[in-house]
């Protein structure tokens, strides 16, 4: 029987590249229906969606831009348009889905996961935030209501794939870094930098604030505070090695000091297409790896003290509570304010680590306190 697919964040990259591996699914045993999917005010994608997959519900959360799409939308299309917040939240509440692939960005993808787990819906998971400000809370949800999260960044899904086998005797989990377009650079050499610059990935095509978060490598740090909570290890265990060409996503050392590594082209629609089908396999959309192509592959530590970032997200899972959703939220805010060009780069990690400082951190918070405090970062405007 075909299952059901909701899909929020549908316009985004991540959304964007699950819809080119649901139409490359179309035809096989893997194939999905799609549900329901949200967009924030993307109508003329929004559009062509309904037409093309006939969702039952699209979630507009720009209430103008809903108003605009259901005026669009010929009298014979069954699709109910939803509007706002209150219709993203009545989307995960109503749609009828095996699965959700979250691709929404920013702490706002938070609740809608936590609906979906009470919901009992397994949710492939590639909104970092949402682990890092909630994963203890998050991760006992899916526990209580028995359903699964199947991680998509490309470096927890590497994770994943390497622990099929069991998680018994693991040494550390090694995640692999591109080191971003700045790679090298010292402090001094960063002060100049501009918002052009940064937005220049040299692996993966990404929206600009996780591009911006793989420049400072604060994206890594938070995907150290991701495997802690997903993968239940301690943060002195889980270590990050700069690998420039993209094609070790991630490795996990043993006991016996072996290595197991996820290898494959730089693509996303692999994790994605491996979350979908979990835990089969088949032909993705991507290209095979040539390995007699590659001329080498290279490891390289990184700097903890040009790239501070890895640092705070380190201190920040140790102090646990509410320092992760500071550290998520402080980061967020001076992110924005970069690309505004209302601060220079070197200011985002100083910023958020200003604020981590000036922070009062709740050591057992409820899902609630998490999101009180992340408001709170963000209207008192402390950055």
């Amino acid at each position: 029987m075909m299952k059901n697919l909701l899909l929020l964040g549908a316009s985004g990259s991540i959304g964007t590249q699950t819809v080119e591996v649901l139409r490359h699914l179309k035809d096989t045993e893997y194939a999905y229906t799609l549900s329901g999917f949200s967009v924030y005010r993307s109508i003329d994608f929004a559009e062509r969606l309904i037409s093309e997959f006939l969702p039952e519900f699209a979630a507009v959360v720009d209430p103008e831009a809903a108003k605009e799409l259901e005026n669009r939308l010929p009298p014979d299309v069954k699709t109910k348009v939803l509007s706002g917040r209150e219709g993203l939240f009545y989307l995960c509440r109503n749609a009828e889905c095996d699965l959700c692939v979250n691709g929404i960005v920013g702490i706002a993808g938070l609740e809608p996961t936590a609906e979906l787990l009470s919901r009992g819906i397994d949710v492939a998971l590639a909104n970092k935030e949402t682990i890092v400000s909630a994963g203890e809370q998050v991760m006992r949800l899916a526990r209580e209501k028995h359903c699964r999260i199947l991680p998509l960044d490309s470096e927890h899904s590497a994770i994943f794939q390497c622990l099929q086998g069991g998680n018994k005797a693991v040494r550390r989990i090694i995640l692999t870094a591109s080191g971003g377009p700045f790679f090298g650079m010292n402090w001094e050499n960063l002060r100049t930098i501009k918002k052009e610059d940064a937005l220049k990935h040299p692996s993966w095509k990404m929206g600009p604030k996780i591009t911006v978060d793989s420049a400072t490598l604060m994206n890594k740090g938070l995907e150290i505070i991701e495997a802690v909570r997903l993968f239940g290890l301690s943060e002195d265990r889980i270590d990050v090695l700069v690998h420039r060409e993209s094609i070790i996503h991630s490795m996990i050392e043993y006991e016996d000091f072996s290595t197991i590594a996820q290898l494959g082209v730089p693509d996303m629609r692999v994790p994605i297409q491996y979350g979908l089908t979990y835990p089969n396999r088949t032909e993705s959309p991507a290209k095979p790896l040539d390995l007699a192509a590659l001329s080498r592959l290279s490891f390289y530590s990184p700097d903890p003290v040009t790239f501070k970032a890895l640092t705070l997200a380190r201190q920040a899972v140790r102090t646990g509570g509410t320092a992760p959703t500071v550290l998520n939220a402080a980061n967020e805010v001076a992110v924005e304010k970069f690309l505004r060009d209302e601060i220079g780069f070197l200011e985002i990690a100083d910023s958020v680590e200003d604020v981590l400082n000036r922070t009062e951190i709740i050591s057992q918070p409820s899902l609630e306190d998490i999101l009180l405090t992340d408001r709170k970062i963000r209207e008192k405007k402390m950055l």
